[in-house]
């Protein structure tokens, strides 16, 4: 089936020539409506990245989704996956991100979640496609009903706090120098707030938003500001986001970048010796170099391909953990949970594994690899 306008990750295009405030006005109010399921107060979280468009889209979206009753709570600028996580940890039906990832300012996009904080599958974003081309008129809200609109504070420190909980609790990047290239987009605050606060001496480029230049020789789209800063520093290593943080670039000491499928390697290879795999496997996309199957297979890792796409690889991914689930204790399954740490632990009760349950505790990132090797 042709879709009209979502494509492999929301709906994308020039800003006020294909994402216009109609556009997002109607994409508000048939997100609003099909998420909109039972008789408690709705709530939708929108956050967005630093392009100058933003405003406009944020203020098209905020009326279509109150116009159908639902409340708004304005982010901000703030990195995809925190807009991801706050949905789910905010409680609420719907988030949003305003963005158009790594493409130059004036292009821009809408990207919708869940209220489990996932992207939406096909079928739902159908649902959205087919109520943005019909007469919604007679299923707005009523005039005592209209939703309400507000910008919070304090989501920054919140989101950072999350991030940090997923890393090891004593973990400490102190003595490490971290060069991060925020491309001067969403995550320009709380990347370098984050790693300071983990005892990082921060390096911080790309984080001087002005409306225009997001992604502009900067980010991991043009890694090379960054390769010269480590070199520039000395610094340990070197990070670069994309506009709205959903996508990374590593480059080492030397200021040579490490290729994505490297990274790949290393993180699988380390998180098997450490038993954080739940099946001796990764799942990459069909993009992903012949040469990284072959050493994963030398390492009896298995390497599975979907579409590009992130929704591709997260049902690929759920279902390997669902088969595995089901193999672990067929009478007492174990919860699916996003954090590994607990799935790894329950999976370990299970089995009677204590030294797999220590091990889902432990959690391994390329700064906390590069500070291991520091130390």
């Amino acid at each position: 089936m042709v879709r009209k306008y979502f494509g492999t990750d929301g709906i994308r295009g020039r800003a006020n020539g294909v994402i216009t405030p109609e556009l997002a006005l109607k994409a508000g109010q048939a997100a609003g409506l099909v998420f909109r399921r039972g008789d408690h107060r709705h709530r939708v979280v929108i956050g967005k990245d630093t392009r100058l468009s933003g405003y406009m889209i944020e203020t098209a979206l905020v009326a279509g989704f109150t116009s159908v009753g639902m409340d708004v709570l304005l982010l901000g600028p703030m990195p995809t996956p925190a807009v991801a996580m706050l949905t789910r940890s905010m409680r609420a039906d719907i988030g949003v991100m305003i963005s158009a990832s790594h493409n130059p300012y004036d292009d821009n996009g809408i990207k919708l979640f869940g209220p489990d904080g996932y992207k939406l599958s096909d079928a739902v974003e159908n649902k959205i496609e087919t109520l943005m081309d019909a007469d919604m008129t007679k299923r707005l809200a009523k005039s005592a009903e209209l939703g309400r609109a507000k910008r919070i504070d304090g989501v920054h420190d919140r989101y950072i706090e999350l991030a940090k909980r997923t890393m090891p609790r004593n973990l400490s990047l102190d003595g490490l120098r971290v060069v991060i290239d925020c491309a001067n987009g969403a995550a320009y605050r709380v990347a370098p707030d984050a790693l300071w606060e983990l005892g990082a001496d921060v390096v911080a480029i790309g984080v001087e938003p002005d409306g225009f230049n997001i992604n502009q020789d900067c980010g991991s789209t043009a890694p090379e500001a960054l390769c010269r800063k480590v070199r520039e520093m000395r610094a340990d290593i070197g990070i670069a986001l994309d506009g709205d943080a959903d996508r990374v670039v590593i480059a080492d000491e030397r200021g040579h970048l490490v290729d994505g499928d490297q990274l790949l390697a290393v993180i699988a290879e380390s998180w098997a010796e450490d038993h954080l795999l739940t099946k001796p496997g990764i799942v990459g996309t069909v993009m992903s170099n012949l040469a990284l199957e072959r050493h994963l297979q030398s390492l009896d890792l298995s390497f599975i391909r979907t579409p590009v796409g992130p929704l591709c690889a997260r049902i690929y991914a759920r279902a390997w953990l669902q088969r595995r689930r089901r193999a672990v204790r067929p009478h007492h399954p174990v919860e699916l949970h996003d954090d590994r740490r607990r799935l790894c632990r329950r999976i370990a009760i299970a089995r009677g594994d204590q030294e797999e349950e220590q091990a889902g505790f432990r959690s391994l990132s390329p700064v906390r690899a590069a500070a291991a090797s520091h130390a």
